[in-house]
């Protein structure tokens, strides 16, 4: 089969990095009342004789003992009478080198011990030459460097030179209140809005609720393994470097999502009754539980081509039936529901989608669809079903359902059930020209792939990429079921309406109103099944350019999902290219020498390799929504493009934030941008959990703390990348 001559080939193209390579994974813990810890301003994080971990706050000290805090004291006042004493105009001390360095509001200083002067020194380097101000701390690390940190920025003294650092170079932020040094050399900033941790190259930053209680942080304490403690205006938070692989990583994920996101077989976030508290969750739906159920699914199958895992085929096979559940229960075959919910279902349904909320949603968008009901009754009377399904439920099942055939369905009985469900759902489409048609007879608001839409005034923006989804849909239905009619249905659509020449741009990036990010995964999903079941060579390049086209735009947002389907097919198509095919002279003949120059400028070999590590590594374990908002810092590229949208997508109900409404950034001041270095902000440093969100926001939040979300984002990309081979 395709898809398996496809990962021979790709076996000898990557096999950089091992699955079984340890990398070190920060995990935090932020301490509540619930371990002893009080809510309130902790001033100083220490370590006693006996080695015990100390948090000092007017409301006494504490002590860590095993996994619980410890009051100790009533109350304690040391660290500030300490500062009380000291000179009002010196903020920092140091010895270094024999010289004593002092730190001022006004500068930094050496102590002439013998005139009892001070002498001013002017940090400078070869891009910048100092007079600081406001050095609130000095550090002398354990590769003997002496680091200050002040209103300017920070620096290091090594061997008489100095190293300077704003957030042109990455410093994040400034305002700094303590500092401490790691055994490994690296050192820690605590600020006025977070924490700082850096190498004297890279730096990496710490803020929100996904990492402190508070993000004024008081104190700093490392130990000698790397674990970090930092005290904060609200509590404090630990933060351990644990070592382990990407393998044991994805085992963590895979048991989270069977723990606390599998709803009858659906995969989808949860809902936290208690904010920030994993465990107090309680099962939730999505508009798209279809699609992110067949992610679920795709990593499962991936999984168990490349380990032969048996669970994986279970939970494989579980979502697939889940998947096919959801086109058996609707009004006519072919058509799949959003989501399946029992009668009983808490939330009344049906009166949060009633007329009202029509008519709100129409104000937005003047072709919102007006259904009623949007939860249906199955017929058997025991589950309500969502309808007005999108065109991302259609790119979730399609991309599934040929991963599952090709690659788990073993017997001829499953082979069976997926040509059933591919078939029916794909001869709806063409039953009803190109379209899902729901139980009111109409259109579904976005699933309209016909002609007459794509050439009317209010389908013209979606022709590229509707275009290219449905010559995709009828690829994988021509793979799984051998039956020529989809092949000859394609041609049609290409021959009389144009449809591959529309599929080479099908991806919009203006006007911002057109722009959302899950468009990307509706996008190069569906190319996957496009490309993949594609015999004409002619086609594979055509469909290749729209890749390229597609990928260039989302290609510094470090997903190592969009990456991973990147580097998947233009490998194959780099293959190609190498067989010599495209010098033929047999392709595009009349167009002259378009064959030869289109292959070489579209041999790509930057598959972005470093960023999927990076990502798949610095993913954090937890993955609840938090708030992630990076406009203040210093290292970042606002987007000045008019109108830039942030649409932030589906919201849990929750006190903090009750609406779902789209953002704009000339109502909420520029959200969009990028780090000093060209790229996305790592994945740890701002709110991203799910694989269809845009890595550029700067400003988002995935449930605001209500919320956990499937470890989907990490499974899928890991196990895709190890079937083709980038991870070995």
């Amino acid at each position: 089969m395709l898809l398996e001559i496809v990962f021979v080939i790709f076996s000898f193209s990557f096999a950089q990095v091992s699955s079984n390579g340890q990398f070190l994974q920060e995990t935090v813990t932020v301490f509540t009342l619930d371990d002893g810890l009080p809510e309130t301003v902790f001033s100083e994080i220490r370590l006693d004789e006996p080695k015990n971990i100390v948090a000092v706050s007017d409301e006494g000290e504490f002590i860590f003992d095993v996994d619980k805090w410890k009051n100790v004291t009533k109350s304690s006042s040391r660290l500030t009478e300490q500062k009380n004493n000291s000179h009002e105009n010196i903020l920092s001390k140091i010895k270094y080198l024999n010289q004593v360095y002092i730190g001022k509001k006004n500068g930094l200083f050496i102590l002439n011990e013998i005139e009892d002067e001070l002498i001013e020194i002017f940090p400078r380097d070869r891009n910048y030459s100092w007079k600081l101000s406001n050095v609130n701390v000095l550090h002398v690390d354990f590769k003997d460097r002496l680091w200050f940190g002040s209103d300017e920025g920070v620096g290091y003294y090594y061997k008489g030179q100095w190293k300077l650092f704003t957030g042109k170079e990455g410093l994040p932020f400034k305002y700094f209140t303590c500092i401490a040094g790691a055994p490994d050399g690296e050192i820690w900033f605590g600020t006025k809005k977070g924490a700082i941790r850096t190498d004297g190259k890279n730096f990496h930053y710490r803020f929100s609720r996904r990492w402190l209680p508070d993000d004024y942080v008081n104190d700093i304490l490392v130990e000698k393994d790397g674990t970090v403690w930092l005290a904060t205006n609200n509590g404090v938070s630990r933060i351990i470097f644990q070592s382990m692989t990407l393998e044991e990583k994805a085992n963590l994920f895979t048991e989270q999502v069977e723990s606390y996101h599998n709803r009858m077989g659906f995969i989808a976030q949860n809902r936290l009754k208690i904010r920030y508290d994993k465990n107090s969750w309680e099962p939730a739906i999505s508009d798209n539980d279809g699609t992110y159920t067949a992610m679920y699914g795709a990593a499962q199958a991936f999984r168990y081509a490349v380990t032969g895992n048996l669970e994986a085929k279970k939970l494989a096979k579980r979502s697939f039936n889940a998947c096919k559940w959801l086109v058996d229960i609707t009004h006519e075959k072919g058509f799949p529901a959003r989501v399946i919910i029992p009668i009983d279902w808490p939330e009344p349904v049906n009166k949060q989608y009633d007329q009202e909320y029509n008519i709100r949603k129409q104000k937005e968008d003047p072709f919102w669809k007006d259904i009623i009901p949007r939860f249906v009754k199955s017929k058997d009377g025991k589950y309500l079903w969502k309808c007005d399904t999108s065109s991302d439920e259609l790119s979730g099942h399609y991309f599934f359902y040929g991963i599952y055939y090709d690659l788990v369905a073993d017997t001829e009985e499953e082979k069976k059930l997926v040509r059933e469900v591919v078939r029916d759902i794909t001869d709806h489409l063409i039953r009803h020209g190109f379209l899902l048609r729901d139980h009111d007879g109409k259109p579904t608001r976005w699933a309209n792939f016909s002609p007459e839409f794509h050439n009317s005034i209010w389908g013209w923006d979606q022709r590229g990429l509707n275009s290219m989804m449905l010559l995709s849909f009828l690829n994988v239905a021509h793979h799984v079921t051998g039956d020529k009619k989809y092949l000859e249905t394609a041609e049609m659509l290409r021959n009389k309406y144009a449809y591959h020449i529309n599929a080479m741009q099908s991806k919009m990036f203006f006007p911002p109103d057109d722009v959302v990010p899950w468009d990307n995964n509706l996008c190069l999903m569906s190319i996957y099944g496009l490309m993949n079941y594609e015999k004409d060579p002619e086609l594979i390049m055509m469909y290749r350019e729209s890749l390229e086209n597609s990928w260039l735009h989302i290609s510094k947002q470090k997903s190592a999902f969009w990456n991973t389907l990147y580097a998947a097919l233009s490998t194959r198509f780099n293959k190609m290219v190498d067989s010599g095919i495209y010098d033929s002279g047999k392709y595009f003949p009349a167009a002259g020498n378009y064959a030869h120059f289109t292959a070489d400028e579209f041999y790509k070999t930057d598959y972005k390799h470093d960023d999927i590590i990076e990502t798949l590594q610095k993913m954090p374990l937890d993955l609840i929504g938090y708030r992630m908002d990076n406009r203040h810092r210093l290292d970042i590229v606002f987007d000045p493009t008019p109108g830039q949208v942030v649409n932030e997508g589906w919201r849990p109900v929750n006190p903090a934030r009750p609406q779902n409404v789209f953002e704009k950034a000339e109502d909420y001041r520029l959200k969009v941008g990028w780090h000093v270095n060209g790229s996305a902000l790592p994945i740890d440093e701002r709110c991203h959990v799910r694989l269809d969100r845009d890595g550029f926001a700067l400003d988002a939040t995935e449930g605001n703390g209500y919320s956990e979300h499937e470890g989907t984002i990490y499974l899928l990309p890991y196990y895709m990348a190890r079937y083709h081979g980038i991870i070995n």
